[in-house]
């Protein structure tokens, strides 16, 4: 079945997920039962309710505002996120990127409204009757998800644990959870300890997570991304664990992911506890933790063999494969055109000069946070080498991202972020389409033009002409035909634009 749209919650569709406990439709839709005053994940394996005793809502926030209570049983916020929020670019699916990365609890409502260009009256309107609730309700949705996760997962204070879900008080933080959990904060733990044992590990100024996702994922293509492109002194992999430092809104945070069954474990030393929540959101990003991959991967198949040879869709498609997203805009726009033309390997040694020169050392100077464009704009060229007019462009986008000429974030339209794009100097529309990919997670871009794709399409006798019959996981299908053209390496001429990215096989 398809994603269910938050505008268009049809009930027979939705009881049919609820029926059959189908975990898709988690985070895509809430349901909530009028005679419990309980609203719960589709897959919740309590007794279906009778149809005439629920309603359907596109969001947790919708159901709070409504006075219904998260079901303790299924843990309905637990869920992957919807993969709507990528799929759609309308205003709603951009506000809720940016409440996910911490907007209002930085700068309120103004700051969400400013920056989608949009009054605080015309965003309340449009997310009240998309969403089923306000801004505000949406991002105190967002605190409380937070503030349970820390609960019933950590060794944490109650009182920094409101601190660092967003709370403005310990009082606001015990009302919000009371009203949305039915219980105490500390009940919730208590109920935790019951369910799962005391085995909550120590924090010792590290958080260590669990981020779900729905199966399957193909770990050998994230973990492949991860390795290929850790750039020394600012990446590591090491025995399957990706380490870094990460520049976060109030500092900087080290973190440390490696896929499991069922979860990414995330390790979190944040400088500043009010910067999990945007962290936490960043790292789902980068995985592409709350994509539909059955989904997905069924309409894939279809297109395929609805224009191509009997069986071909099994040879392209490895089952749960992500588009890899990012933890900065910036830093992936500058990655992105110091990579331009040569290898991985060649990139991340640049990549890594860059970091030695002008990246700040955190930890003790084990790892550098990725340098500020101010400071790139301003030494850029003493340190980067390569051709003149590489290391001009480079340093021109530096100065248009410092000077904020240039702005990226997820809350932009894929259409006015690749035309910014391409008017600097230095970005060709391979740059361009590469870069919206991966910082809006657009899931519907195929790089037709990139040599590793053609040649991985021309393998297998995809057919890269006529591309609207997969629509709108195009940006899919090339990670599928990259991983395809990597594993099965021939001769791929250096100085080819997208020829960077076939040095190693996954």
């Amino acid at each position: 079945m398809d994603p269910v749209s938050a505008n268009d919650l049809d009930f027979e569709r939705c009881y049919r997920a609820v029926t059959t406990r189908d975990a898709r439709f988690d985070g895509q839709f809430f349901t909530a039962v009028r005679t419990t005053g309980i609203y719960c994940r589709p897959s919740c394996p309590a007794i279906t309710p009778k149809p005439a005793n629920v309603t359907f809502l596109p969001t947790a926030a919708a159901a709070q505002q409504g006075g219904y209570r998260a079901c303790r049983r299924c843990l309905p916020d637990a869920a992957p996120g919807s993969p709507l929020w990528n799929t759609r670019a309308d205003l709603a699916a951009r506000a809720m990127r940016l409440i996910a990365d911490g907007v209002i609890e930085r700068g309120g409502v103004p700051a969400l409204a400013d920056t989608l260009g949009y009054s605080q009256r015309q965003l309340t309107r449009v997310l009240t009757s998309e969403l089923g609730a306000g801004p505000l309700a949406l991002a105190r949705a967002h605190r409380a998800h937070t503030a349970r996760l820390l609960i019933q997962t950590t060794r944490l204070t109650m009182s920094d644990i409101a601190f660092a879900a967003g709370f403005a008080s310990i009082r606001q933080f015990n009302d919000t959870v009371r009203e949305v959990f039915a219980v105490s904060p500390t009940t919730l733990r208590e109920e935790s300890r019951r369910r799962n044992g005391d085995t909550l590990p120590a924090t010792n100024g590290v958080l260590t997570l669990r981020l779900p996702y729905r199966e399957p994922l193909d770990r050998s293509w994230l973990e492949w991304f991860l390795s290929a492109h850790a750039a020394p002194g600012l990446e590591t992999w090491e025995d399957g664990v990706f380490t870094r430092a990460l520049r976060t809104p109030h500092g900087h945070t080290t973190i440390g992911l490696s896929v499991q069954p069922g979860h990414v474990r995330a390790s979190l030393a944040l400088h500043d506890m009010r910067d999990l929540a945007p962290t936490v959101a960043r790292l789902r990003h980068l995985l592409d933790l709350d994509a539909d991959p059955v989904g997905i991967d069924e309409a894939l198949s279809a297109g395929l063999e609805s224009t191509h040879r009997e069986g071909i869709a099994g040879a392209v498609l490895a089952p749960g494969i992500r588009v890899p997203g990012c933890l900065d805009g910036p830093e992936l726009l500058l990655r992105t055109m110091i990579g331009q033309q040569i290898s991985v390997a060649a990139a991340n040694t640049h990549v890594a000069r860059l970091v030695q020169a002008l990246g700040e050392p955190v930890d003790g100077a084990a790892h550098h946070l990725f340098p500020t464009t101010e400071a790139i704009a301003e030494h850029g060229a003493e340190v980067l080498t390569g051709p003149a007019r590489r290391v001009e462009a480079i340093v021109g986008a530096a100065r248009a991202l410092a000077g904020g000429d240039l702005v990226l974030h997820s809350g932009r339209t894929a259409a006015d972020l690749r035309r910014d794009l391409l008017a600097l100097d230095g970005v060709g529309p391979w740059t361009a389409d590469y870069v919206t990919m991966r910082l809006l997670a657009d899931p519907d871009i195929l790089l037709h033009t990139d040599l590793v794709v053609r040649r991985g399409a021309s393998l297998l006798g995809v057919d890269l002409a006529d591309t609207a019959r997969w629509a709108p996981w195009r940006s899919y299908l090339t990670m599928h035909l990259w991983k395809h053209a990597l594993a099965n390496p021939t001769s791929v001429p250096d100085g080819a634009a997208g020829a960077r990215k076939a040095r190693t096989a996954p």
